[in-house]
C-alpha cells in the first residue's frame, strides 16, 4: 500500500458530510479551518504505520495506568503472604512474570509503576518546556545583553550530559519522586530555549508582527500572543521525542537509589533490585528492562511521525 492509498483508506473512514465540512476549500469560521488543519495532519500522522503503533503503545500505557487494579491481583508493595515459598519464583500461571526477592508479583510492580513513569513524564514536560519556551523567546524577542545571558546560561546546562546533571540535581535534593521530577526538569528546559529562540528570531521581522507593533501591541502581547503560538507545533515534536529520554533518566535515577524512594513500584529501581541475579533469576530486571524499553520506543515512533507531518517534504 503506497502513501496515496494509506491516505485515502483514512480519509474513508470519516462520515462523508463530515469529511466536506473538515475539507471544504471556504471555511466559515476559524474554529473549522483550524479543524480542517488538524483532521489533515491526522491523516498525515495515520499514514506513517510506525508512528500508528507508537501510539498504540502510549495508549496501552496510559490504559495500563489507568486501570491498574483491574489487571492485577496482587499488591505492588507488599509480597505475598506465602512468604519464602513465594521468592523469586520463574514466569508461571500463578505470577505471569514471576516475583522479586520480597516475594511481590513483577507484572503487578510494572503495571503500577506505569502510573509513576506516566507522572513523571507528565510534570517534566509541563514544567520544563513552558520555562524554555519563556526564556528561549524572550532572548529571541529581546535580544542584545539579555540574549546572551540566557543563551550562555543555556549552553552551560548543555554542556553536561543530561543523566550526570540530574544525578547531581537529585543526589543534592535527596531520593523521592518530586525531587526526582525536580531534578530532571532543572535539565530539561535547554532544548526547548533553544528552539524558541530560533523560531521568535525568525518569526519577529515578519510583516504580522510589524503590522501589530504599529496597532500599539505591547511587547508582552506581541510575544505571548504571536511569537508563542509560532513555536508551538516544533516544540510539540520536541517535547515528544524528548520524553523518551525523560524515561530513560527517570530509570537511570532510580536505577541509582536517587528516584522514587522505595518500595513504591518504579521500573528503573525494579531493574536494579534484580541486577544481581540477572544470570539465575532473569525475569526479576529483564521484564522492567523491556517495559521501559518498549515505552520508550512508543515515544520515539510519535515524535517521528509528528516530525513527518511538519516536513513539508513528505507531504
Amino acid at each position: 500500500m503506497n502513501a496515496a492509498q494509506s491516505r485515502g483508506w483514512v480519509i474513508a473512514l470519516t462520515p462523508p458530510e463530515w469529511r466536506n465540512w473538515l475539507l471544504t476549500d471556504t471555511p466559515r469560521s476559524r474554529w473549522q479551518a483550524r479543524a480542517g488543519r488538524a483532521y489533515l495532519g491526522w491523516v498525515a500522522f495515520a499514514r506513517n504505520p510506525l508512528a500508528m503503533i507508537g501510539l498504540i503503545i502510549i495508549l496501552a500505557l496510559i490504559a495500563m495506568a489507568v486501570f491498574a487494579p483491574l489487571l492485577t491481583q496482587y499488591s505492588p508493595i507488599f509480597g505475598a503472604e506465602a512468604g519464602a515459598g513465594e521468592r523469586l519464583l520463574p514466569p508461571g500461571d500463578l505470577h505471569w512474570l514471576g516475583t522479586d526477592e520480597q516475594s511481590r508479583d513483577i507484572w503487578s510492580r510494572i503495571v503500577y509503576g506505569s502510573r509513576t513513569s506516566l507522572l513523571i513524564i507528565f510534570m517534566v514536560a509541563v514544567t520544563a518546556a513552558p520555562v524554555g519556551v519563556v526564556i528561549g523567546s524572550a532572548a529571541g524577542y529581546i535580544g542584545g545583553w539579555l540574549d546572551t545571558v540566557l543563551m550562555r546560561v543555556t549552553d552551560a546546562f548543555l554542556g553536561f550530559p543530561k543523566l550526570v546533571l540530574a544525578l547531581a540535581f537529585a543526589a543534592a535534593l535527596g531520593a523521592g519522586i518530586e525531587n526526582a521530577i525536580l531534578a530532571i526538569a532543572i535539565t530539561s528546559w535547554p532544548p526547548y530555549a533553544r528552539i524558541a529562540r530560533s523560531e521568535t528570531i525568525t518569526s519577529r521581522h515578519a510583516d504580522y508582527i510589524a503590522a501589530a507593533q504599529m496597532s500599539g501591541a505591547s511587547s508582552l502581547r506581541i510575544l505571548f500572543g504571536h511569537i508563542l503560538p509560532m513555536c508551538l507545533p516544533s516544540l510539540i515534536v520536541r517535547v515528544t521525542l524528548d520524553m523518551a529520554g525523560i524515561i530513560l533518566v527517570a530509570a537511570g535515577l532510580g536505577f541509582l537509589g536517587l528516584g522514587v524512594a522505595p518500595p513504591q513500584p518504579e521500573w528503573g529501581s525494579m531493574v536494579s533490585d534484580g541486577r544481581n541475579q540477572i544470570l539465575e533469576q532473569w525475569w526479576v530486571c529483564t521484564f522492567p528492562g523491556i517495559a521501559i524499553f518498549v515505552v520508550s520506543l512508543g515515544f520515539n515512533l510519535i515524535g517521528d511521525g509528528l516530525r513527518d507531518v511538519r516536513d513539508p517534504r513528505e507531504q
